[in-house]
C-alpha cells in the first residue's frame, strides 16, 4: 500500500483511546497539582508533588490500596501492574512515610502493606482533591455531559475486553 502524502491521518491524534488518555493524564496532574497545596499533606508530600517527584503511579497505590491492608501480589493485580513494579513503587512510598509492611497474621512468609497515619493523610487529600477536579471537569463541559461521560466510561470500563 502506497502512502500518499495527501491522506487524512488526523484519525490518529483524535480517536477515542488518546482523547481517553490526554483527558486521564490532564486529570491525574490536576490532582496532584491540587494535593501539593492541600494543607493537610505533609509538606515533604507536598513538595515532592509541587516537584512532579509524585507521578501518575504513585497514585496506583492510593487508588488500589485497600484500608485494612493488601499483600503486594493483589496491590499489583488490582492495580494492574507486575509485583516488581509495585514491590518499588511500594518501597518508595515506604521510604516517603505513606505505607508501612507488616507480617501477615495469615500467612509468616507474606507482607500486607497498609497505609500510616500520613498515608491516610495523604488519602484524604487524594479524595478531596479528586472532588475538585471532578467539579473543575463539570464546570468546563456542563453537568449534562459530564453524567453522560461518566456513566459512559463506567459501563465501557466493567465490559469485558476481547
Amino acid at each position: 500500500m502506497i502512502i500518499s502524502e495527501h491522506q487524512d491521518d488526523r484519525w490518529r491524534q483524535t480517536h477515542l483511546g488518546r482523547l481517553l488518555g490526554h483527558a486521564m493524564r490532564r486529570f491525574d496532574a490536576r490532582v496532584l497539582q491540587l494535593m501539593a497545596r492541600d494543607v493537610g499533606v505533609p509538606l515533604a508530600l507536598s513538595h515532592l508533588a509541587a516537584r512532579d517527584k509524585v507521578g501518575a503511579a504513585h497514585v496506583h497505590i492510593t487508588r488500589h490500596l485497600s484500608l485494612a491492608g493488601d499483600r503486594l501480589t493483589d496491590l499489583a493485580e488490582r492495580a494492574g501492574m507486575s509485583k516488581q513494579a509495585m514491590a518499588d513503587l511500594v518501597a518508595q512510598c515506604e521510604a516517603w512515610g505513606l505505607v508501612t509492611r507488616e507480617a501477615d497474621p495469615h500467612d509468616a512468609r507474606a507482607r500486607t502493606v497498609r497505609f500510616t497515619a500520613t498515608g491516610l493523610a495523604w488519602l484524604e487529600a487524594f479524595r478531596t482533591s479528586v472532588a475538585q477536579a471532578e467539579a473543575e471537569f463539570r464546570a468546563e463541559v456542563g453537568q449534562e455531559i459530564a453524567t453522560v461521560v461518566m456513566l459512559g466510561l463506567e459501563v465501557y470500563g466493567a465490559g469485558a475486553i476481547g
